[in-house]
C-alpha cells in the first residue's frame, strides 16, 4: 500500500528536498573537460615545408636514383618492405616477437589496465564486505551495578554496505585520469615499436656502409700492393729511387691500419642488431647485410601538419599526459566539495551461538554522512592551483613535443635532399678519381710522372670510394629516419604483435601465474 502525505504543504514542502537528494546521486563532474589541443598552422597549407622540391636529385650507380616526395601520401604500416630485403623483414619481425624492450612496454600497458580496472571497481561500485566474530566480555559490578559484575558470550555476523556518492566528480576525474595514464602507456608502447624498427632498418644500413667500406679498403690495398711490387721492381733496375719506395710502403701501411678500426666498429654494429632483434650477440644466425642488397624507395611521403600531430606516438603520449593534468585540475576542485557517503549492515547478534540466526538476534543499521571541508588553512585552494599550474606545464611540454617533431620531419627533409646532392658530388668524384689514376698509372709505366703522383692518385681513390659509399649509406639512414619521423604507419597495422622471452632467455623463470 502506498503511503502519502496527509498535508498538501508537506508535500511540497518536500519537493526541493527530493530535487536535491537526485541531484546529489546524479552528480557534475566540476573542473575542465579536456579538449584535444588544435594542431599548429602553417601559412602555407599546400607547401608546409620550406622549399620542398617535387624529387631529389639522382646520382649514377647503386642508391643514386632520384626520390619523389607525396605530399599527403600515407606512410605503410610495414614501411621498412619498401627497401626489399626479405633478410630485413624477417629479422625485424622476429625482433618485434622476442624484444625485450617491447614487452616491457606492454607489461606497463596491461599493469595501467589492471589498475584502472581495479580502482573503477573499487570507487564506481558499493563496498560490501562480510564480518563474523565472537567474544567473551566480564563487565565490572561498579559499571553493571549487578554483584559480583556480569560475564557474558557475544556471537555476531553481518554484512557491511557503504557507497560513497560521487557527486561533484572527483571519482569519475580520477578514472579520467587513469585512463588517459592508459593511453599514455599504450603510445609507449607504440613509441618502443617504432623505435626498435627504425633502429633495426638504419643499424642494418650502418652495418652494411661498414662491411662496404672495408671491401674498399680492401681493394685499394690490393692496388696499393700491386703499386709496390712495382715500384720495388723499378728499383732494383735503378729506375727509381729508394724514396719512391718507402713512400709507396708507408701509403700501404697507412692504408692496412685503417683496417682495424673499420673490423672493430662492423663487428659492433653486427653485435647490435643481434641485441636489438633480441639475440645474443654472437648469434651466428643473424644474416649479413650489404647495400647491393637494399632498395631505395623512390616515393617518399611527406604527412601534413594537421595530419602528423595524429600520427606521432610522441605527440599522443603527451597529449596524453596533458589530459591526465586536466584531470586532475578536476579532483582538486571536486575536493572543495562536499562528500556524501551511505552505509549500512544487516546481520545477527546473539549471546549464545546456537541463536544467532533466529528473529530475535537480528540487526540491522542505516546510516549517511556529509564531510565538508570548512577550514584546512588554503590547502586544498592551494592544491586546485598546483594541479593548474602542472596543466600548464603539460600544455607547454606538449606545445615543444610538437614543435620539436616539426623539426625532426623538416630537418630529415633537407637531410635526404643535401645527401641527393652529396652523392652525386662524391659519384663524380670518385668516377673522377678513378679516371686520373688510370691515366697517371699509364703515365708512370711509361716514365712520365714519379711514384709520388701515382701515391697521390690511389689516395684520392680511396678517399672518394669511402666517401661514396659514406654517402650512399646516408641516403638510406635518412629514408628510414623520415619514415620514423611521420609516425610509422601503426594506424595502417591491424594489430600490434605480442613481444615474448627471446631466445637466450627462454629457459629462466617467468612471473607467477
Amino acid at each position: 500500500m502506498t503511503q502519502t502525505l496527509p498535508f498538501p504543504q508537506a508535500r511540497t514542502a518536500a519537493l526541493p528536498a527530493a530535487a536535491a537528494l537526485a541531484l546529489v546521486l546524479a552528480g557534475c563532474a566540476v573542473g575542465p573537460d579536456f579538449k584535444p589541443p588544435e594542431p599548429p598552422r602553417t601559412a602555407d597549407a599546400a607547401q608546409p615545408y620550406a622549399a620542398l622540391p617535387a624529387a631529389t636529385a639522382s646520382a649514377p650507380g647503386h642508391g643514386g636514383a632520384a626520390q619523389a616526395y607525396a605530399l599527403g601520401q600515407d606512410v605503410p604500416a610495414l614501411w621498412w618492405q619498401l627497401f626489399q630485403s626479405p633478410p630485413l623483414d624477417r629479422l625485424i619481425r622476429s625482433a618485434l616477437e622476442r624484444s625485450p624492450t617491447l614487452a616491457a612496454a606492454q607489461a606497463a600497458l596491461r599493469q595501467a589496465q589492471e589498475l584502472y580496472t581495479a580502482d573503477a571497481g573499487a570507487k564506481q561500485l558499493p563496498s560490501v564486505s562480510g564480518q563474523a566474530g565472537a567474544a567473551r566480555d566480564r563487565v565490572s559490578q561498579a559499571a553493571s551495578a549487578i554483584p559480583g559484575g556480569i560475564t557474558y558470550n557475544l556471537f555476531n555476523a553481518s554484512v557491511n554496505v557503504s557507497y560513497s556518492i560521487d557527486a561533484f566528480g572527483a571519482t569519475r576525474r580520477e578514472l579520467e585520469g587513469l585512463q588517459a595514464s592508459i593511453d599514455v602507456q599504450r603510445w609507449q608502447v607504440e613509441a618502443a615499436y617504432l623505435t626498435l624498427t627504425a633502429n633495426l632498418v638504419t643499424t642494418a644500413i650502418q652495418e652494411a656502409s661498414l662491411r662496404a667500406q672495408l671491401q674498399a679498403t680492401q681493394d685499394v690495398i690490393a692496388s696499393q700492393e700491386r703499386s709496390l711490387a712495382l715500384v720495388e721492381q723499378q728499383s732494383r733496375l735503378g729506375a727509381v729511387a729508394q724514396q719512391a719506395v718507402l713512400a709507396q710502403r708507408t701509403q700501404l701501411a697507412q692504408t692496412r691500419a685503417t683496417l682495424p678500426a673499420l673490423d672493430k666498429a662492423l663487428a659492433q654494429t653486427h653485435q647490435q642488431l643481434a641485441v636489438l632483434a633480441g639475440r645474443l650477440p654472437d648469434d651466428r644466425e643473424l644474416p649479413a647485410f650489404t647495400l647491393d642488397t637494399l632498395q631505395l624507395p623512390r616515393e617518399l611521403p611527406v604527412s601534413l601538419p594537421s595530419v602528423l600531430v595524429r600520427q606521432r606516438p610522441d605527440i599522443q603520449a603527451s597529449e596524453a599526459l596533458l589530459h591526465a593534468a586536466s584531470a586532475q585540475v578536476g579532483v582538486a576542485t571536486a575536493n572543495l566539495y562536499p562528500q556524501f557517503t551511505l552505509s549500512g549492515s544487516a546481520g545477527a547478534q546473539s549471546l549464545t551461538l546456537d541463536k544467532i540466526f533466529s528473529a530475535p538476534a537480528r540487526a540491522w543499521s542505516l546510516g549517511g554522512s556529509v564531510l565538508a571541508p570548512i577550514f584546512n588553512g588554503g590547502s586544498l585552494q592551494a592544491r586546485r592551483r598546483a594541479a593548474e599550474a602542472a596543466y600548464d606545464q603539460s600544455l607547454a611540454q606538449y606545445q615543444q613535443t610538437v614543435l620539436n617533431a616539426f623539426l625532426n620531419v623538416a630537418n630529415t627533409l633537407r637531410a635526404l635532399d643535401s645527401d641527393a646532392q652529396s652523392l652525386r658530388a662524391q659519384a663524380d668524384a670518385e668516377a673522377l678519381a678513378r679516371e686520373s689514376l688510370d691515366l697517371v698509372a699509364q703515365q708512370y709505366q711509361a716514365g712520365a710522372v714519379s711514384a709520388l703522383s701515382l701515391l697521390d692518385a690511389e689516395r684520392s681513390v680511396q678517399q672518394t670510394r669511402v666517401a661514396l659509399v659514406q654517402a650512399q649509406a646516408a641516403r638510406y639512414a635518412d629514408t628510414a629516419a623520415l619514415f620514423q619521423a611521420l609516425g610509422g604507419g601503426w594506424w595502417n597495422r591491424a594489430e600490434l604483435p605480442l613481444a615474448g622471452t627471446p631466445l637466450a632467455f627462454q629457459g629462466a623463470a617467468s612471473a607467477p601465474r
